[in-house]
């Protein structure tokens, strides 16, 4: 009889014992739960923050920059959140800056390889990290790697400057480009047969002035050598009347310096050259 109470005693205490064994799993089990829960809702709250922050980053870049396309990079697909577009006022694209938003309390240096990726997929320009944390040896800005790093309160700053340097290079870009255009206009120009009918039309207007100077200077010539030879008749037969009537009157004629002073002025004007009186 006592062994039969000790084996129902016994039995009695390994169900018990089995019951709080499966007792405590179930609570243990059950606690799991409640922490993957907690931890999921808390992951979740963490997205939806961080697509509320996406949203209102998206939407202060438009407000700022009106002339630029501002547009998100869908989930799924590789190319950080934000892509930017930059534009000048006339609606020239000058670049793109590709935006990443982190909203977490721990920095990660793998994020800056992901966006180098992501930056060569699509090709940006610049590559920007806005986070809630910095790396060490940023402070509120810095570049790491390639890649520019800031805090929430710089990004338009960021935002700002990076879009002076990028029209800045877009358009001395397109200087240098049109430039080497007009150098290739102006050789085809010099080199084509317009040109050279142009350079002829202008050689030959040249010559036929050249021939009209030459012929009014042959005229010229001759004109002045008649009337040179015209005055000098008329100045010897002045001076042979003189002699005549000098052996007439002797020395009551009064001597006539007007005379010589006449004869030595066309002396001196004979000499002066055809071109001298031309110009």
């Amino acid at each position: 009889e006592d062994l039969i109470k000790e084996k129902v005693r016994k039995q009695a205490e390994e169900e018990n014992h089995l019951k709080l064994e499966q007792e405590r799993k179930r609570t243990s089990d059950a606690l799991k739960q409640v922490e993957d829960m907690k931890r999921k809702l808390e992951q979740g709250s963490q997205q939806s923050q961080g697509e509320v922050l996406e949203l209102e980053f998206e939407q202060a870049l438009a407000r700022e920059f009106p002339f630029d396309e501002i547009k998100p990079v869908g989930k799924g697909i590789r190319g950080g959140d934000i892509l930017h577009i930059v534009k000048n006022t006339s609606g020239l694209t000058c670049g793109t800056i590709l935006w990443e938003t982190k909203n977490t309390k721990a920095w990660s240096d793998g994020w800056i390889t992901k966006l180098k990726d992501d930056q060569r997929s699509v090709h940006a320009d610049v590559a920007v990290i806005i986070s809630q944390v910095v790396p060490q040896g940023v402070s509120i800005l810095g570049e790491v790697h390639g890649v520019i790093v800031g805090e929430y309160s710089s990004f338009l700053g960021i935002a700002r400057l990076t879009r002076s340097r990028l029209i800045d290079v877009a358009l001395h870009r397109n200087a240098i480009q049109n430039s080497e255009g007009k150098k290739d206009v102006l050789y085809n120009y010099v080199t084509s047969k317009e040109f050279k009918h142009r350079m002829e039309a202008i050689a030959e207007s040249f010559k036929v002035q050249q021939d009209a100077l030459e012929v009014e200077k042959r005229w010229f010539g001759k004109k002045w050598s008649n009337q040179e030879k015209a005055l000098r008749k008329m100045i010897d037969n002045t001076y042979g009347m003189r002699g005549e009537l000098e052996s007439i009157m002797g020395k009551e004629l009064e001597p006539a310096q007007e005379l010589d002073m006449l004869s030595d002025g066309i002396e001196v004007d004979v000499e002066v050259t055809v071109e001298e009186q031309l110009f």
